[in-house]
């Protein structure tokens, strides 16, 4: 894969030669394409939420989230001829501890898409297609989501060769899948039968939100711990950073849509104190999130200056800071503060920056074809030779 440049302990057999007849543009094909897909989705999902919207065409937000869905499409069958033809390739990604926590990209794409269908689809499918094409799609991502948070962990224990020191900030993207789900999953209830149904969908949401947000609380001290101990990323790698926004957008997002939809579904007391909750906890994570954005802010230009150039993992400067975007916007509805929609609206100017520049570079690098090359091999290093008789340094 282009985008991941540091080496990492691979289980799987080398390579074989290509066939006549495969793909050799989707052989590197990976599953952290579908971060693409993710980070043009939440621009309309996150355009939707301002409230009020800002001034402007609806009609925008119905053309991202039209080109999110092609692009979904697109990639779906991309990566299904590169599972079928390139077999061998694709079980290596599964094999590589830097590579296999990208398959919880394909679990947030299918739910983003969905949560754009529901949230700006009714302009152009019509209210019970957009609520019939995301159930479709919040169940499949849903699914997907699940599966990843529990399979990209056990390979990373399992089978995985993980060196002490290289905790990566994309260990998170199969463990925020399920956040996702329990963001988006309040906005079907009001589509469900009264009673039972209505209620499972919103506990079951509850859950996918402590199973999400108690496993992130795991791995977020080794991200830091990895960064204090030894020192910034790799110049490549320094965006995925902003993942970290991820689970805490998300989960102020999931907070304030399950305090949204609870109402009417579970009994007065319960509604009243998700709302309490949705403020309790939003407030303090949206918090940290800005303490954590300008932090990896400054790594970031720290990386700029540096020499840091274009891949892939630019896109990581677009979903996660699209999530608090909407996890503002939340916080703005249920606590009326000018505060929250200002700052909402400030994160939503970054976003689309960060989106067109993502999106024209992508753009760029693959009419260039510099975008789905075999990643390079870091050359072996050479060692000089010394004398047997030469001393021993002496030791400060």
């Amino acid at each position: 894969m282009a985008t991941l440049t540091h080496p990492s302990a691979r289980t799987g057999p080398r390579t074989p030669a290509r066939s006549p007849g495969t793909l050799p543009a989707l052989r590197h094909l990976g599953p952290n394409w579908y971060a693409a897909v993710m980070g043009t989705a939440i621009v309309a999902n996150a355009g939707a939420a301002l409230s009020p919207p800002l001034p402007g065409p609806r009609g925008a937000y119905v053309v991202v989230w039209a080109l999110s869905a092609v692009l979904l499409l697109v990639l779906l069958a991309a990566r299904s001829v590169h599972w079928l033809r390139h077999t061998d390739q694709a079980r290596r990604h599964l094999l590589d501890p830097a590579v296999a926590p990208f398959y919880g990209c394909l679990a947030m794409a299918l739910l983003a898409v969905g949560g754009g269908t529901l949230a700006v689809g009714p302009d152009v499918l019509g209210e019970r297609t957009a609520v019939a094409a995301d159930a479709v799609l919040w169940c499949a991502g849903t699914a997907t989501g699940l599966a990843a948070a529990a399979a990209v962990p056990y390979l990373m224990v399992a089978r995985h060769r993980i060196e002490t020191g290289t905790a990566s900030p994309v260990w998170i993207l199969p463990l925020v899948a399920p956040m996702v789900s329990a963001a988006l999953g309040p906005g079907l209830v009001p589509h469900l039968p009264a009673g039972q149904w209505r209620a499972a969908m919103l506990l079951a949401c509850h859950a996918m939100f402590g199973m999400s947000l108690l496993a992130t609380l795991l791995v977020l001290p080794l991200v830091l711990a990895r960064l204090i101990h030894h020192g910034p990323l790799p110049l490549a790698l320094t965006p995925t950073l902003f993942l970290v926004l991820g689970p805490l957008g998300q989960s102020a997002t999931a907070v304030n849509n399950l305090a949204d939809a609870a109402p009417g579904t579970v009994g007065a007391g319960y509604a009243q104190a998700m709302s309490g909750f949705a403020l309790l906890y939003g407030v303090p994570v949206m918090g940290f999130a800005l303490l954590w954005l300008a932090l990896a802010t400054a790594l970031v230009v720290r990386a700029f200056r540096a020499g840091m150039t274009f891949s892939m993992t630019w896109w990581a400067f677009t979903f996660p800071v699209g999530t608090c975007v909407t996890g503002a916007a939340g916080l703005a509805r249920h606590t009326g503060l000018t505060a929250f929609t200002w700052l909402a609206v400030g994160l939503f100017a970054v976003l689309v920056a960060a989106w067109l520049v993502a999106g024209a570079r992508t753009a760029l690098g693959l009419a260039r074809g510099q975008l789905l090359v075999p990643p390079a091999r870091p050359a072996a290093p050479t060692v000089p030779a010394q004398p047997v008789s030469a001393p021993a340094p002496a030791r400060p």
